[in-house]
């Protein structure tokens, strides 16, 4: 109450954030005249001049104003566009480092075009990301002539582009591309043995275009790139067939608002009679068992063209958000072979974890990040805690008009259908366009089927049509047209409305079933409304719905007796869209806490990842070699051994014997080194004479050698040895993680528990890096080296790299896994306290 009375008093902070930046965009009106009185020549000379400025310490603050002024003028002239004061606003929002929300149809993807332009004055590169490829050319291709008019260089990343493609189109003053991409690329250029292939360069600045979808919705699940393992179970078609042979509540329950499965103790029995197991909770069955709670999941929670859709013999993965099919994405945790079982088709091999990493932690490398988009208000929280990024609300350029209706709720979802198809036949009779928005493929093909059987011509847009995509939207505005859409269609689609709709309502939006975010259902009621054109939003519900049944269901019961609401009859109002609303902020609030509980864990290897490629950088960039790193290896080595047996004081005879014994195993020192060393002696000064000693011995080898060669096979050895114990470091983890919610059952934060585990982990890790190089250096064959074998391994680790694969994790992938199954896991652990016992 005290809060909105100072709003109403002082403003409120968006407010004044608004009023702070008004006087630059006077500011930048007042310089329109003088620019717009340059000829084509004199502002392109503008940039050189603007990099002069910059080199000579003025700021990209000291020149905003003249920059945007510049950056407007030139879209007039080259686009026909010229920015509006909000588009100002917003770009300078933008540069600031912080969120604009802005409406759609408001011309984000030209209001991007402003702080780009000014940041990448500074040549150190302007990165513009979006959701999918589609937009990236779209975009890039619609401003390019902008920014090559202003004398900038523009990138493209795609997915099906080579090394030297990427490095080219990083090199560039603008770079766009998808958050995957941008996030592959630097886990693969961490995996290269040549600094001269990698394709990124720092993380300097980038706007992020939908902004809550990429670090909200996306952030949920880490990028992951796999080999394949040496071993693939033949488990899954066995497992598939034995869970099919299941009943629902007898042998097993479903949790579905959690997805998860849990078998009972009559399932247990049946599976162990059909594949003729005693105790399938028996050490050896381990494996057995995770196939067959895996194929259960794939049977009974994943839903074909809802989930995953099955396309050329292949299981491809829907984009819950957008409806898009991911392509080249799997699920993990052997999930996606399970449903490959499931659908009969060719089942590949497992795979194993080469390098991951969360968006959080990516796009916290940047220097200054922003972000875009039309619904960002909800998630301002979660984007200032994890980010530290704020939201400014930018006011339209035009007032809105369109008409969000109340919701309509029915009890059955026939009831809802039927409902649906009356709205679209009204609105198609007076040829009002209709945009119908569906949470699945299997919805909008329902809703197809329907209209087709009175007769109303419609499109379908979902992950099966996507390639229409582009042709399908620049119709969905004109007279009569009725298009269905996933949620695909909400995001970076500009639906304009055609001659003569303006006078018959707009646009209507449609939405057949509420989506667990606000954010979702209120981009598609923003596809109607654009640039103060008139619009109207309306969405049907019925007690059936997934998201009602699991998140709202006893309060919209409730509501539904209170009103003797019948099946077959209808009931509207702000009662109902409010309780609806209130489910939904619930939800929001756990999925932020999940999301949260991704990033803690991924934290923890985020240090560790830093560390690790910040040494494969340092050794990518010696040239002469990696005597420092070496050295600095060999004296924690030498270190660490002697310590095991002698931590402080003076040496013993017998811990010299142990330690003479442990070093000459894996040194080139022989053991009369050490019976020639005089005691007393303490322990630094022991670790110092074998450091000496081995150091000079190390020094006599790399002698016989030339020195590019040295160079190299260093080189190799560093980085082979780390990256091998990297990848065993990450599967270490993932074994970690798996178990650590047991920790719980004994009062112990699994959180903290993880974080011990995986320090301790990585110290043995990093030991074992250092022991194995110093072995590797004390034994190189001057022989058998040579230019020729350095190329081979270096073509042999360039061939792995190209048969990688890049997958976004499952719906109950490895990262998210702890924080999802917490309450699977005190009923699993119940289960193997029982079946000890038979």
């Amino acid at each position: 109450m005290i809060a909105r009375l100072l709003a109403v008093i002082f403003g409120t902070k968006n407010d004044r954030e608004l009023k702070r930046l008004s006087s630059k965009v006077t500011a930048i009106n007042n310089l329109e005249p003088v620019i717009q009185a340059l000829s084509d020549e004199q502002l392109k000379e503008k940039t050189f001049e603007f990099r002069a400025r910059l080199e000579s310490g003025e700021t990209l603050d000291d020149i905003l104003v003249e920059a945007f002024a510049v950056a407007r003028e030139a879209s007039r002239r080259v686009l026909g566009m010229r920015h509006y004061d909000v588009q100002l606003i917003g770009g300078m929002v933008l540069h600031e480092g912080k969120i604009a929300e802005m409406k759609t149809g408001e011309g984000k993807t030209l209001v991007a075009t402003l702080p780009l332009y000014l940041n990448a004055l500074a040549g150190k590169g302007s990165h513009l990301v979006t959701v999918n490829d589609y937009l990236v050319r779209r975009d890039a291709e619609l401003n390019r002539p902008l920014y090559e008019f202003l004398g900038l260089s523009v990138g493209i990343i795609q997915n099906n582009m080579n090394d030297s493609e990427r490095r080219k189109a990083y090199a560039a003053d603008i770079t766009y591309g998808t958050n995957n991409e941008f996030g592959f690329d630097y886990l693969r250029d961490n995996m290269k043995f040549d600094i001269a292939n990698f394709v990124q360069r720092n993380p300097e600045f980038a706007i992020v275009d939908e902004v809550d979808s990429i670090l909200i919705d996306e952030a949920r699940t880490p990028l992951i790139i796999s080999g394949t393992a040496e071993k693939s179970s033949k488990m899954y078609e066995q497992a598939d067939s034995a869970v099919k042979r299941l009943k629902k509540g007898v042998d097993y329950e479903v949790d579905e608002k959690d997805r998860h499965v849990n078998i009972l103790e009559p399932g247990i029995d049946k599976l162990e009679l059909a594949l003729r197991v005693s105790n399938l909770y028996a050490a050896e069955n381990v494996l057995l068992l995770h196939h067959l709670t895996q194929a259960l999941k794939a049977n009974v929670i994943f839903k074909r063209d809802v989930d995953y859709v099955v396309q050329d013999g292949q299981v491809m993965i829907v984009d819950e958000f957008t409806g898009r099919i991911l392509d080249g994405r799997r699920y993990s945790d052997g999930l996606h072979q399970a449903l490959e079982a499931k659908e009969g088709v060719e089942i590949e091999r497992e795979s194993q974890t080469l390098a991951t990493i969360t968006l959080q932690n990516y796009f916290r490398m940047y220097k200054k990040l922003s972000g875009m988009t039309g619904t960002a208000q909800t998630e301002a929280a979660e984007f200032h805690k994890i980010y530290k990024l704020g939201v400014v609300e930018i006011p339209t350029n035009r007032p809105m008009i369109r008409s969000d209706e109340d919701d309509v709720v029915v009890l059955l979802r026939e009831d809802k259908y039927k409902a649906i198809i009356e709205d679209i036949v009204e609105s198609y009779k007076r040829q009002q366009p209709v945009l119908v928005g569906t949470v699945s493929i299997e919805v909008s093909e329902l809703i197809s089927h329907l209209l087709r059987q009175i007769g109303i011509p419609h499109e379908v847009l979902n992950a099966k049509q996507h390639a229409r995509e582009a042709e399908i939207v620049k119709h969905a505005g004109e007279k009569s047209r009725i298009t269905i859409a996933t949620n695909m269609a909400g995001r970076g689609t500009d639906i304009k409305l055609g001659e003569g709709v303006v006078e018959l309502g707009g646009l209507r939006v449609i939405g057949t079933e509420r989506h667990e975010s606000r954010r979702i259902d209120n981009q598609l009621r923003g596809r109607s409304g654009r640039q103060g054109d008139p619009g109207s939003s309306k969405f049907y519900i019925s007690l059936e719905d997934d998201f009602i049944r699991h998140h709202s269901g006893d309060r919209m019961k409730n509501v539904m007796e209170r009103a003797g609401l019948e099946p077959g009859e209808r009931i509207e109002g702000g009662l109902v869209s409010s309780s609806i609303a209130q489910a939904q902020h619930a939800l929001e609030q756990k999925n932020f806490d999940r999301r949260k509980h991704v990033l803690e864990y991924d934290d923890v290897m985020n240090q560790q990842r830093k560390i690790i490629y910040q040494y494969r950088r340092e050794i990518l960039e010696s040239i002469e070699g990696s005597n420092e790193i070496i050295l600095e290896f060999l004296q924690d080595s030498v270190s660490y051994v002697v310590q095991q047996v002698a931590a402080r004081g003076k040496i013993s005879s017998e811990e010299l014997s142990q330690i003479t014994h442990l070093l000459v195993g894996h040194t080139g020192l022989e053991e009369s080194f050490f019976t020639g060393l005089e005691l007393p002696l303490f322990v630094a000064e022991l670790e110092r004479k074998v450091v000496d000693a081995l150091w000079n011995y190390f020094l006599q080898i790399r002698s016989k050698l030339s020195a590019d060669v040295v160079a190299n096979i260093e080189r190799w050895i560093l980085l082979e040895t780390i990256d091998y114990a990297w990848r065993t470091h990450l599967n270490n983890l993932d074994q970690i993680k798996d178990g650590i919610n047991f920790r719980g059952y004994a009062q112990r934060d699994p959180l903290i528990e993880y974080k011990r585990e995986s320090f301790y982990a990585f110290e043995r890790m990093m030991i074992e890096i250092k022991e194995r190089v110093v072995q590797a250096v004390f034994k190189i064959d001057s022989s058998a080296v040579s230019d020729e074998a350095i190329d081979n391994l270096r073509r042999a680790r360039e061939e792995e790299l190209e048969q990688i694969s890049m997958s976004g994790p499952s719906e109950d992938g490895d990262a998210e896994k702890a924080g999802k199954e917490n309450a699977g896991n005190a009923a699993a652990g119940n289960r193997k306290a029982r079946r000890a016992k038979k």
